[in-house]
């Protein structure tokens, strides 16, 4: 059954990196509340089984699309996989991160999250903005990171990425918001997914409790159509406020050392 936020976006909801962590739970809340779903990620055996449990669960429909959002030809295969339906709510939330020296890195590693933490964003918010725009209806979310405020060394291009994803969101939801499209960056703080564990992050090093992805995109979709940006959790909130109030430097200084704690460094 559809409820206000279905019959506001709807009826289709795409998600990218639908296949864990907060695009999983985006899939999960949306179908639950009548979206049918166009799920986008590289493991298609992960979207499969997702895709199948919630069209049994909700009676929704569900599309599969395996995808890397990294290669240069990415879009025509995720236009093809939602060809005919409605596209009200896009969730741009698929990304990873690393962990170590900048210089330390591949170059080739860093230019694929560029593509895609910034490069595909932009791509999809473009298409499926312009026709949301041009039906005067229509919701896009990016998922940002409390990393976005500010640099923090040791994930620098990360936190560079994520910025740029709260910023274009945050242009965005001023430039659309006539035109009947809302948009939200949500900037989550440590999130027990997979991929932190990815990057080498230790939760047991982690100097707050990390938030498991259910509140996080419960508060995303409330905040959808209310604010630009939101931040989940009191103490993520609280982080925000003192990074407001340090000088940049020692801010990007305190957030180098607890990158370097959660990962032994």
């Amino acid at each position: 059954m559809q409820d206000d936020l279905a019959r506001r976006y709807g009826p289709w909801a795409l998600v990218t990196g639908a296949s864990s962590g907060i695009g999983e739970e985006f899939a999960r809340q949306l179908a639950a509340r009548g979206f049918s779903l166009v799920l986008a990620a590289r493991r298609k055996e992960r979207l499969d089984t997702l895709a199948g449990d919630l069209a049994r669960a909700h009676g929704i429909e569900a599309r599969v699309v395996a995808v890397d959002l990294g290669q240069r030809d990415f879009f025509p295969l995720i236009e093809r996989a939602a060809q005919g339906v409605e596209i009200g709510l896009l969730v741009n939330n698929a990304g990873f991160g690393r962990k170590g020296r900048f210089l330390d890195g591949d170059i080739e590693g860093e230019l694929e999250m560029l593509d895609v933490n910034c490069r595909a964003a932009l791509i999809l918010a473009h298409a499926y903005g312009r026709k949301m725009a041009a039906r005067r209806r229509g919701g896009i979310i990016f998922t940002s990171s409390t990393a976005a405020f500010q640099g923090t060394p040791f994930t620098s291009h990360y936190a560079a990425t994520k910025g740029w994803g709260l910023q274009l969101a945050e242009g965005l939801a001023c430039e659309l918001r006539d035109e009947g499209v809302d948009v939200l960056a949500l900037c989550p703080g440590p999130t027990d997914t997979e991929g932190p564990r990815r990057t080498g992050v230790d939760p047991t090093r982690v100097p707050v409790k990390m938030m498991s992805p259910e509140p996080v995109v419960a508060a995303a979709l409330s905040a959808l159509g209310k604010k630009p940006v939101v931040i989940p959790g009191l103490v993520n909130r609280l982080g925000y406020a003192a990074v407001r109030l340090t000088p940049r430097r020692l801010a990007a200084e305190a957030a180098g050392r607890l990158i370097r704690r959660s990962t032994g460094g």
